[in-house]
């Protein structure tokens, strides 16, 4: 079971890591821009040949981990991700600027620990899996000028893309293998939480029904809206005459839901406009009702089921138990993770 694609959106040490990337490229992939690095010192330091900078210049190096430098430009661009995530609408205030920061920085200490620990591990035919990677997010483009504008927008290039991609696959092999793998949920630990929040499973009265819409346009004119009208009541004759109802639906409904035979599926109070909710509701399975009048037009409805109110039994939801659980321990599973590699790394932060 893949749970790291699921989980990683809402865990702190990675969730810049995967906006950014599906924002960018429409892939899971990691935001900061680095070369593809290892445990060297020799490599951290061509890294920062390569990037122009002096790594004691606090101007542009924010925190070096392992050697491994964290850059401005980083830290900038994941900001910009956490800020599109939180869709904040009130004034950046310099306290909040300073909260941003910090999480943005944590986040790439996060990310960078975990690259590093994950490139101990073997991956077969990793270079392959990059490209791949790089190219379902393309596909996910009408073409090539837009993906193009895409990383434009984003301050990224195409070279960061492959980056970003083995990077990403590092860190979910990593996790799958230290973490997920490890991680389980009893069935007492999914009882427990069941019946501590039985709540939770009360599932309130639904039904299933199908409909012949006969539409009605917001400025239709009285004359437009007694001839659609007659030609509902004439429908419904047609039906409790003995008609199929779901043949009529597909041939006279004006609903999308006409060529299912105008089946609606189950829905519950609150979900359909109020007169067509109190008709329906009304009904047996089986029932037809008179011609309802809604907003949308003339409807004719056909109840073929009814759910009574109830509380959903722990064998029928166990499995989304179980997931839910076992997503929320591999979260902390992860954070204990972090934690372990920080103790061991050397973390310098620019500006202490």
């Amino acid at each position: 079971m893949d749970l790291t694609k699921t989980l990683r959106a809402n865990i702190l040490s990675l969730a810049a890591l995967v906006a950014l990337s599906g924002a960018a490229i429409g892939a899971e992939a990691a935001p900061a821009k680095k070369e593809d690095k290892t445990d060297k010192p020799a490599a951290a330091s061509a890294k920062q040949e390569e990037k122009n900078v002096t790594p004691l210049d606090p101007a542009a190096v924010v925190a070096k981990v392992n050697g491994v430098a964290i850059t401005r430009a980083e830290v900038d661009r994941a900001k910009k991700v956490l800020l599109s995530q939180n869709r904040m609408t009130q004034p950046m205030t310099p306290d909040i600027a300073q909260k941003v920061e910090e999480a943005a920085v944590n986040q790439l200490i996060a990310k960078e620990l975990l690259y590093q620990a994950g490139r101990k591990l073997e991956i077969k035919d990793l270079d392959k899996q990059v490209q791949e990677r790089v190219s379902q997010g393309k596909a996910r483009f009408p073409s090539q000028e837009e993906y193009l504008k895409t990383l434009k927008n984003m301050d990224m290039t195409e070279k960061d893309v492959e980056t970003f991609a083995r990077e990403d696959l590092v860190i979910n092999n990593l996790i799958e293998k230290d973490v997920v793998a490890k991680t389980a949920v009893s069935d007492e630990e999914a009882k427990k939480f069941y019946n501590e929040n039985i709540d939770k499973f009360k599932r309130d009265e639904t039904v299933k029904a199908s409909h012949i819409l006969i539409k009605v346009e917001p400025n239709a004119s009285a004359d437009d809206k007694k001839k659609a009208k007659e030609k509902a009541e004439a429908i419904l004759k047609q039906v409790k005459g003995g008609a199929d109802f779901a043949e009529v639906a597909k041939k006279e409904s004006g609903c999308p839901s006409a060529p299912q035979g105008g089946d609606l599926g189950f829905f519950g109070k609150g979900q359909m406009v109020p007169p067509f909710e109190k008709a329906a509701f009304a009904l047996k399975p089986g029932e037809v009702s008179d011609v309802v009048e809604t907003q949308f037009g003339y409807h004719i409805i056909k109840l073929t089921d009814k759910r009574p109110a109830e509380t959903v039994t722990f064998e029928e939801t166990k499995d989304r138990i179980v997931q839910f659980l076992k997503q929320q321990k591999v979260q902390e599973g992860i954070s204990e993770f972090v934690e372990g590699l920080k103790k061991k790394a050397k973390i310098e932060m620019a500006n202490k």
